[in-house]
């Protein structure tokens, strides 16, 4: 209301787009609000720019003109796309504003310039007065909740862990916790983290975060390591040792007192019987053990992490005791679905601007606008129809409520009091029903699409027939890109699945053998980047895959870690490593083809000889690539039932 009256008061042509921007931008949390209104400006005025370059150029060739905006709208779809952060939002509001602001003001080409300057005052109005509101009435900082997520995080992770090193864990971590989840619970702190920033917050508060966050990342591919190793252990008819029991029992006493810094000193030392393992059985137990240490020196920094990102200045100094990968910045795209995605919104911008021009419907500019926002606001959506058709179901909505309002109800709004007071029930509603996620989309569309049909003016005056028209455009325009999209893009999250499990078996056909380790920080950072896409999938998928999206994440960092101890083994273990290394990239690249799905047993007994040539040696590149190779194997070849004493004595 604030922004609408400064709006009115200035006699803005639209005061009612600084009243729908506010629904837009505003976010319960301050640094969330603060960092989409400085990106909705900068798109805005991006858009509205585009607009004064075209419009005035191009009126004359419509065809041209729609060709551009096309161009221009799938563009800007395409690079906001490669931004996974609130980044990504200049580009998608410069995606659709351009069509909003320049294609109303053909009939008028010579007045573009003024129209885009109120556009963008309008807007920036609402941005300014749901920043300095958000920022005056309750704040809410992102680093209390991204403590509080973080803090529920590693609550879960720690049942999950617990569970899977007790004594008798069957079951109880699926019952618990779905990795999937909390795979895509850290995905979720991203956008926290980068919110961060506009927070109150000091740089050491970010830079713990992002600590927090990668390491946190990385645990998951060692928990899921260590759940494997000791289920095959477990199914051995040796089973676990006793020392090997109790250290998971202190592990779990540990941690269920919160794993208080610093841990016992004894788990964090190498394992002593790291260089003791004398046969298949010795070093699967080497191998649980160095990964136990892992799971440990992870455990101790995201805790302490935690806590330091919990006391502000007074933390205390954090020592990380993992050793530190690098992840970079690389990222995992599938430019064929972006791209893809993208020139379906632009063809269809285009389409519905060519079906504007050629039918004289003197209000279908309105249908072009509103259709291309629907095609480019879901575009990111492995299955945007339903979307889609949510956005269709509420602006119909809207056109009802909105000719109710207008027709009925601000005939009775005679000042500026009585209108807040005839808006207050339904927009306080929605305000209150948009932080929440179960209806954030649905009361976000009907509070932005309700103030822009109603379309408060300076003073009252209601034509049935300008308001019908107009609004009936843009349900119009929504109903095209939906039939469109449900024509174009009938796949979806399956595609997207097999699309990064392929992605993963190329990578790995690839890679295994021969990368430089200076390119290993990269590749890790876009193994970890395309796991932490397909896990949230995965979990809400109901289909059956060809993978649980973590095999591929420990056999490529396993491959990767071989290929780093490479130069320090002897010949005859280098050979024996490097014929493993060349069977799992042929192994991958056979999956790629679809000649197999599972792996044979020549690559087996090639993964048993590497591990025999390993296990008499007790020096560090030995016993890491040992248990690398086991790391391998179980990934591989999971017990489905236990080993007898005939197999292993063979082992």
């Amino acid at each position: 209301m604030l922004a609408l009256y400064i709006a009115l008061a200035l006699g803005l042509p639209r005061p009612y787009w600084a009243m729908a921007t506010v629904y837009i931008v505003s976010h319960p949390l301050t640094g969330a609000t603060r960092s989409k209104a400085l990106y909705r400006v900068l798109g805005t005025l991006l858009g509205a720019a585009a607009s004064i370059a075209f419009v005035p150029a191009l009126v004359n060739t419509p065809e041209l003109l729609m060709a551009a905006v096309g161009l221009w709208t799938g563009t800007l779809l395409y690079i906001s796309l490669l931004h996974r952060s609130p980044r990504s939002y200049v580009f998608l509001l410069a995606s659709y504003t351009l069509p909003l602001i320049a294609l109303p003001a053909v009939n008028t080409p010579t007045g573009i310039f003024d129209i885009a300057i109120a556009r963008s005052e309008e807007i920036i109005l609402g941005i300014v007065c749901a920043s300095v509101v958000g920022a005056v009435i309750l704040p809410t900082s992102v680093a209390k909740v991204l403590h509080d997520r973080s803090t529920r995080w590693l609550t879960d992770a720690a049942r999950w862990t617990t569970d899977m090193l007790s004594a008798d864990p069957e079951g109880k971590a699926t019952r618990h916790m779905s990795r999937h989840r909390m795979a895509a619970d850290i995905l979720a702190l991203d956008q926290l983290i980068s919110q961060l920033s506009y927070d109150a917050d000091t740089s050491e508060r970010v830079r713990d975060a992002q600590e927090l966050r990668g390491r946190m990342t990385m645990m998951m591919p060692v928990l899921s390591t260590v759940a494997s190793l000791v289920q095959t252990l477990r199914l051995h008819p040796n089973g676990a040792p006793e020392a090997l029991e109790a250290k998971m029992a202190e592990i779990v006493a540990w941690l269920r007192r919160g794993a208080p810094s610093p841990a016992p000193a004894h788990l964090l030392k190498p394992p002593q019987s790291a260089g003791e393992a004398s046969d298949w059985y010795g070093a699967l137990v080497a191998a649980t053990e160095d990964r136990l240490r892992s799971l440990v020196q992870l455990w101790q920094d995201c805790a302490s992490l935690q806590r330091r990102f919990g006391q502000h200045e007074d933390a205390p100094e954090w020592t990380p005791a993992f050793p530190h990968w690098e992840l970079g910045g690389a990222r995992h795209y599938d430019h064929g679905l972006l791209l893809f995605s993208t020139i379906s919104a632009a063809l269809c911008t285009f389409l519905m601007g060519m079906a504007w021009i050629y039918t004289g419907w003197n209000d279908g500019a309105a249908a072009v606008s509103l259709g291309a926002v629907a095609c480019c606001f879901f575009a990111a959506m492995d299955e945007p129809a339903p979307f889609i058709r949510s956005f269709f179901w509420a602006t119909a909505v809207c056109v009802i409520f909105a000719a109710v309002y207008v027709f009925f109800i601000l005939t009775n709004a005679h000042d500026f009091g009585l209108l807040v007071a005839l808006f207050a029930v339904p927009f306080v509603l929605l305000g209150t029903l948009i932080p929440q996620p179960r209806f954030t989309m649905v009361a976000m569309l009907v509070a932005v699409n309700t103030a822009t049909f109603v379309g408060i003016q300076g003073g009252y005056n209601a034509d049935f027939q300008s308001f019908f028209n107009n609004n009936i455009a843009g349900v119009a325009g929504v109903l095209f890109a939906l039939l469109w999209t449900l024509q174009t893009r009938p796949f979806g999250t399956r595609v997207a699945m097999r699309r990064l499990i392929h992605s993963s078996w190329r990578d790995i056909a690839k890679n295994a053998m021969g990368r430089s380790v200076s390119e290993h920080n990269r590749l890790r950072a876009r193994l970890l980047d395309r796991l932490g896409q397909l896990v949230p999938r995965l979990a809400a998928s109901e289909s059956e895959t060809s993978s649980d999206g973590f095999t591929e994440v420990r056999v490529e960092l396993s491959a990767l870690a071989l290929q780093r101890e490479l130069p320090n083994l002897n010949p005859s273990q280098r050979n024996a490593v490097e014929a493993v290394l060349c069977d799992v990239a042929r192994f991958y690249q056979s999956r790629l083809d679809a000649q197999v799905s599972q792996p044979d047993a020549t690559l087996k007994d090639k993964l048993l000889g590497a591990v025999r040539s390993l296990v008499a040696h007790s020096d560090q590149a030995s016993r890491s690539a040992r248990a690398s190779l086991m790391d391998i194997h179980v990934a591989l070849f999971p017990p489905a039932a236990p080993i007898h004493a005939s197999t292993r004595s063979a082992q």
